[in-house]
């Protein structure tokens, strides 16, 4: 008997649950990549709080929702159906590791592309508390940003970072997936762990650390391009940086981002959990090699 396919829209929905905790330290590192300064993660974090109140932390969350909306379901939900058709083409039971990163890379450079839109309106309401007032884009929430991004600026401000989010995107999906399953294979195996919340929470920090240093190229050059009303090229946002900051500006952000990565994946895969409970589906194959995003 086959088994049932999980709701489509359950990995994106577990998601937007995740980033309202972790929202903060997402907006700092947008801060943090396009402020061209040396001041730390938590510099940047207590100075900009002190200013604007604790409470514009949180300022940008409909972007950051709409965003896991879109993108995370589409990662989620691609990733989960393309696993779910081999496994019914194939005859197999489990996936080999090799066809489950493949499915991730796909879906995640299909969710890049499907998430950019919104990916824009997010650089660009988190960035605005750290620049000055005249500079500042003023989106009240992520839709009018869509409207004012459409009305302003036309369809094709919606691509701005697109080759180095789809390339994040893609990047992203593979490491999380290969070192998740990696890491619990061994822990379950090997290190003879139960198949439990502990062992996930472990194998998600692997995770948040290699896909955090593996894209964090990308998501600068992402942020520096779609935070710019310009017509900035990648290339002359590789110079500017590699000019003005060095190739350590290619990790600017990273403790944020590895901050803010590894708690998001660690909640995102517990309220999948849940939900998936809810749904009376079952969170992970027994064998550990074959686990799912």
């Amino acid at each position: 008997m086959a088994k049932p396919r999980e709701p489509f829209w359950l990995g994106g929905a577990a998601a937007c649950m995740a980033v309202c905790f972790t929202h903060p330290l997402d907006q700092t590192k947008y801060r943090m990549q396009v402020l061209k300064s040396t001041d730390t993660m938590l510099r940047t974090m207590s100075r900009l709080a002190a200013r604007d109140g604790i409470p514009s932390l949180w300022a940008g969350l409909s972007a950051s929702i709409l965003r896991q909306g879109t993108y995370s379901t589409a990662r989620f939900g691609i990733h989960a159906s393309l696993s779910a058709s081999l496994l019914q083409c194939s005859g197999r039971e489990t996936l080999p590791l090799s066809w489950n990163v493949a499915c991730a890379g796909l879906a995640g450079g299909l969710a890049g592309l499907i998430g950019n839109p919104t990916e824009v309106v997010l650089v660009r309401m988190c960035a605005d508390g750290a620049k000055s007032p005249q500079d500042r884009f003023r989106y009240g929430n992520a839709l009018v940003g869509m409207v004012r991004v459409w009305t302003d600026e036309g369809a094709r401000a919606f691509t701005k970072g697109l080759a180095p989010n789809v390339a994040r995107s893609i990047l992203m999906s593979v490491s999380q997936i290969a070192t998740y399953v990696s890491a619990k294979q061994h822990l379950v195996r090997s290190a003879g762990r139960n198949d439990d919340i502990a062992t996930h929470v472990l194998s998600s920090l692997a995770a948040g650390t290699v896909a955090t240093t593996l894209c964090a190229p990308a998501d600068v050059l992402k942020s520096r391009m779609q935070n710019s009303a310009g017509k900035d090229s990648l290339l002359r946002v590789i110079r500017s940086g590699l000019r003005e900051e060095g190739p350590r500006f290619l990790m600017k952000g990273w403790t944020p981002a590895w901050l803010r990565l590894t708690p998001h994946t660690v909640l995102t895969f517990v309220f999948m959990e849940q939900l998936r409970k809810i749904t009376q589906l079952q969170l992970f194959p027994r064998d550990a090699a074959t686990c799912k995003l």
